[in-house]
């Protein structure tokens, strides 16, 4: 480690870091919701203190909805905001770091430490709240990496950006809107939480919806009828068919994941009367997309499945269910193994964190393939949290963790844009 690289990680204020963190979990951004906004404007600001060269653009979403390449929303949506800052000299940066602003929604409060999924609250070393590990902790460490590069007083030869995103949880739109903005980078580290590893590969996710038919009947002569749930078992058997199929062979990426390509139904709503035969169940879902599968390609093997299902089906051969795709449409996407960014990171790992780091894919969806495919950016996440913790009550980050993570990033930076004194 020569002198400069030194000097940013010894300019990163882990107090700041922190801090940062929990005001980023106190502002409660979930997608679509004006908050989303606020939190870009706040990144903005302290982006433009420090001397970045700042792009902040209200997104268009009418002309986004109609590109023919569109990622999806499932979140009721007025506005949005791009913001993309740049240190140094002019050029494509050399690296770009990427974060998104926007957390799900909180669930049952109940579940929550003294009912505040909003607090920030640090017990022990875990700071805990909606979005602490998806995605503040990286968020705080990207601007970490960026107030500890000004403060070092180096300067660097290539240059640095970091992108802040809205709509990650429901399709990417924020990635897709910035690419389509034109900011581009040599490469691309994405601050999910990766539990450790280097994350070089995602699976891709589809919403799909199922509307069923059945025939309404008064409950006390149900036989004149047919119930639109009746109907729908069959069908969800072959959706667990088809999750079995499309998981037989895995590549080892995957490090042992028995089911990267899940096909999961999370809503199931039918009927209106309790002693009514329901006439139409409408389920909504998830399909996992393989890696190097194409959206259209995996649409089909669902679509298919459906249909030979609804053939064998005396019921559905006449009433055949309906398929949609609303919402969130997620591509696999994937780096380059033999880009230089991976042995980049790895060592960047080894040195400031003493161990070595695996390699790994996420077997949900992200901005990573928007920043593969529609940027052409080469692109991998690395960042502090456990994601088995994120999208649950129980969420929350480790300080230790964040701040080694911070260094690595630090490093890497510094690396990349040939920081020096």
């Amino acid at each position: 480690m020569n002198t400069a690289e030194s000097r940013v990680l010894d300019a990163i204020d882990e107090q700041s870091l922190v801090d940062d963190l929990v005001s980023l979990i106190r502002v409660p951004s979930v997608t679509g919701t004006d908050a989303e906004s606020e939190l870009q404007h706040w990144h903005a600001a302290r982006l433009t203190e420090l001397g970045f060269d700042v792009d902040t653009w209200k997104l268009d979403l009418a002309a986004l909805a109609g590109h023919p390449d569109h990622p999806g929303t499932e979140a009721p949506r007025t506005e949005g905001y791009g913001v993309v800052g740049v240190l140094g000299p002019a050029g494509v940066p050399a690296l770009a770091l990427q974060g998104h602003v926007d957390v799900v929604p909180t669930g049952d409060l109940d579940k929550w430490h003294d009912r505040n999924p909003w607090s920030g609250v640090i017990t022990g070393d875990a700071v805990h709240g909606r979005g602490a590990c998806d995605m503040k902790a990286g968020a705080a460490a990207n601007l970490a990496v960026a107030r500890a590069l000004v403060a070092s007083g180096v300067t660097l030869e290539r240059p640095f950006a970091l992108h802040t995103v809205v709509s990650e949880e429901d399709g990417g739109l924020g990635a897709f809107a910035t690419m389509l903005r034109g900011h581009r980078a040599e490469a691309a580290v994405i601050t999910e939480p990766t539990s450790g590893n280097v994350v070089v590969a995602n699976a891709g996710a589809l919403t799909f919806e199922l509307r069923v038919p059945g025939r309404a009947a008064h409950g006390s002569t149900r036989l004149a009828g047919h119930s639109a749930i009746e109907a729908f078992l069959p069908l969800y058997a072959a959706l667990a068919d088809l999750e079995r199929e499309r998981n037989a062979l895995i590549d080892p990426i995957f490090d042992g994941n028995p089911l990267p390509y899940a096909v999961s139904v999370g809503t199931v709503r039918a009927g209106d009367w309790s002693s009514s035969v329901p006439d139409l169940l409408v389920a909504e879902g998830r399909l996992g997309v393989r890696l190097g599968e194409s959206p259209a390609a995996a649409r089909a093997a669902l679509e298919r499945a459906i249909a030979e299902s609804c053939a064998r089906d005396p019921w559905l051969r006449d009433h055949p269910a309906e398929v949609s795709w609303p919402g969130g449409q997620f591509a696999s996407g994937r780096i380059d193994p033999a880009h230089p960014l991976i042995t980049e990171v790895v060592t960047a790992i080894g040195d400031t964190e003493d161990r070595s780091a695996a390699l790994s894919a996420a077997p949900y969806g992200s901005d990573l393939r928007l920043y593969t495919g529609v940027g052409d950016i080469p692109t991998l996440h690395y960042g502090p949290g456990d994601v088995a913790f994120a999208h649950a009550p129980r969420e929350q980050v480790d300080i230790p963790e964040l701040i080694r993570t911070t260094r690595t990033l630090a490093l890497l930076a510094a690396r990349r844009c040939a920081a020096h004194l």
